[in-house]
């Protein structure tokens, strides 16, 4: 029920957009537009409503593997707080277990609260990084995304061609040995 009014509250401030963009929100094509809208928004930021650390601990095991784990070229969405235009691309996950191990999807589910969100992706990255560390407290954590952002290739510079890379780490990933060993993983 409460679902169902937020999407009614959101359809009406997106009937009331489409108005004051001069258009008809009443004609055939943008009738059922707003509500549409109101789906699809509360879909794409739906990562508010999960909380990353219960997805690692349920799939939590005790396990004595002590070399790099890595989930790469995670694909994810996201929605730019700045514009709220669509940024995508590539997570690249890696962990060092310190006597537990999480399922492997459960760290692509990570990558998908955490991008639907309003949000850049320097804070995506951090987030990811720490949450993982903080859960699974392995011996280090790291974390690259590669992503292209509409609000760069639409708008503002217009540069369809660029993509943003950013990357963090903790523990075991401060060598430099270990940075290029993942990077040489993914790459």
């Amino acid at each position: 029920m409460q679902e169902e009014k937020e999407i009614e509250l959101l359809a009406t401030h997106y009937k009331n957009i489409i108005g004051l963009l001069g258009e008809n929100s009443d004609r055939e094509g943008l009738k059922d537009t707003p509500v549409r809208v109101a789906k699809a928004m509360q879909f794409l930021t739906k990562g508010y409503e999960e909380n990353p650390q219960d997805i690692l601990r349920k799939a939590l095991f005790k396990e004595d593997y002590r070399q790099m784990v890595i989930v790469k070229d995670i694909g994810f969405y996201s929605l730019c707080e700045h514009h709220m235009l669509p940024f995508w691309g590539k997570a690249h996950v890696a962990y060092i277990p310190n006597g537990y191990i999480t399922g492997l999807s459960k760290i692509a589910r990570v990558v998908d609260v955490f991008a639907r969100r309003l949000q850049v992706q320097e804070r995506m990255t951090l987030q990811i990084k720490d949450c993982i560390q903080q859960t699974l407290n392995p011996l280090g954590v790291m974390v690259v995304i590669e992503a292209q952002h509409m609000c760069m290739q639409m708008r503002g510079v217009e540069k369809q061609n660029s993509t943003t890379t950013t990357s963090d780490f903790t523990g075991v990933f401060n060598q430099a040995k270990t940075r290029e060993e993942f990077i040489n993983l993914i790459r």
